[in-house]
């Protein structure tokens, strides 16, 4: 088992990487975890993993809430409804919510934790590649609204996170290519030898290579670690890490959530992100097919959807969160591991970028 922390003062955390970790669960954990737990976790994980995290708790009042799986059941009905099922339980304000799942349940878990009793202790559990490198990781909690993805929701930071890389032996290989999209991104944003790396041990990565997975998945935190001790609530640099998510967002709200999975829709939109910093001559055409080459050789798209017109890419990335005074804000490579982030880019770039990445 590794270990590194996000540091945040009085308020730091840590997370735990390694294989096999679940049977170390409630010592690892120990500091973490109060006598009341509530479980939230999904239809499709309780199965696999739901009993066996009741057994190594021990002697604790445990509850839980099964919601639905997928991308529309993060939502402020379901929310509501776990809010329900905890207060029904009569826990105090000193319980912990444990979030055991992918992104949307740990985004909604971390929601009801930050509103029960104006906040209590949440610990996060991922089992997704994509929650495990990111969402699980640097407090955000959401909801979506039809208006637009995550727009609902708030900062609270977990007590620890707890990714055990065996989870992933379950994953479809459809979620694992998504998560590596997350991973690309750090890459590309941050760590130019990292993104080598990638080239090298991609094929690793998608045979679940477990000793591969623990490494990317401890250098992807440990930047975005650095980013969110930097900057926790994005009020600068962290929205370097939404590199891809604007047109990604945009795409995934267009298609209706789950038609197209969150890390197929970053790896789309970081493709045109790339495109768009070619043409304002910053980053080497070469770089930008390398990007391409690893994207697909994660099984990644590298195009948006052929439906998609001009006006409703408007629309949709003007509500996105990194919009301010009326201008969107893009985050793009200025070369391998380096981004900015930026509102001066002309529209007719990336009106080109999305029709030329359309496919």
């Amino acid at each position: 088992m590794q270990q590194l922390i996000v540091e945040l003062g009085s308020r730091s955390y840590p997370i735990f990487v390694g294989s096999d970790l679940l049977p170390t669960l409630a010592n690892t954990l120990q500091s973490s975890l109060n006598q009341q737990i509530f479980i939230i976790t999904n239809e499709v994980v309780a199965p696999l993993y739901l009993e066996a995290v009741k057994a190594q708790l021990g002697a604790r009042d445990i509850a839980t809430f099964v919601m639905p799986d997928g991308e529309a059941a993060k939502t402020l009905t379901t929310w509501s409804e776990a809010l329900d099922a905890l207060l029904a339980t009569g826990f105090a304000r000193d319980c912990t919510v444990l979030a055991l799942g992918g992104g949307v349940v740990g985004d909604l878990a971390g929601f009801v934790a930050a509103s029960f009793h104006r906040g209590v202790d949440f610990v996060q559990m991922p089992t997704t590649l994509l929650s495990q490198v990111d969402s699980s990781v640097g407090g955000k909690t959401a909801v979506n609204h039809p208006r637009g993805k995550n727009l609902i929701g708030a900062f609270h930071q977990p007590k620890a996170v707890l990714i055990d890389t065996h989870f992933l032996t379950s994953l479809p290989s459809r979620e694992l290519s998504a998560g590596l999209a997350e991973v690309i991104k750090y890459g590309i944003m941050a760590d130019a030898e990292f993104f080598a790396w990638l080239e090298q041990y991609m094929p690793a990565l998608m045979a679940l290579d477990q000793r591969a997975l623990t490494q990317a998945i401890m250098r992807s935190c440990r930047c975005k670690a650095e980013v969110v001790s930097d900057d926790e609530r994005e009020h600068g640099r962290r929205a370097l890490l939404n590199l891809g998510h604007t047109f990604g967002h945009a795409i995934e709200k267009a298609q209706g959530y789950g038609e197209w999975l969150h890390g197929e829709a970053v790896a789309a939109g970081m493709a045109i992100a790339c495109d768009i910093s070619v043409e304002q001559g910053h980053m080497l055409a070469a770089d930008y097919e390398r990007v391409l080459t690893l994207l697909r050789a994660a099984n990644l798209p590298t195009s948006a959807p052929a439906s998609m017109d001009w006006d409703e890419w408007q629309q949709l990335m003007l509500r996105d969160k990194k919009v301010q005074g009326g201008k969107v804000r893009f985050i793009l490579p200025r070369g391998l591991g380096d981004a900015v982030i930026t509102d001066k880019v002309a529209e007719s770039l990336i009106v080109k970028a999305v029709s030329r990445q359309r496919g």
